[in-house]
């Protein structure tokens, strides 16, 4: 199950994340997005969510959405 279909304010552990491109893997690991961490999802947005990790609160697209597996 990827990111866009969790459920608001329940809190999740990433599985993995799935892209072949670099740069967007190494903008989620910056974020502290990666295998074994928490996320939560805060709301949902028409072209994305905004999601909290690691006591930071950001909005992401529907494609990073996607690449992050829960």
């Amino acid at each position: 199950m990827d990111l866009r279909n969790a459920e608001i304010g329940v809190e999740y552990i990433v599985r993995e994340i799935v892209t072949d491109d670099e740069e967007m893997d190494a903008f989620l690991f910056t974020l502290g997005c990666y295998a074994g961490e928490p996320i939560t999802v805060i709301s949902k947005l028409k072209g994305g969510c905004v999601v909290s990790i690691k006591d930071g609160r950001y909005t992401i697209d529907n494609q990073l959405a996607e690449a992050i597996r829960i």
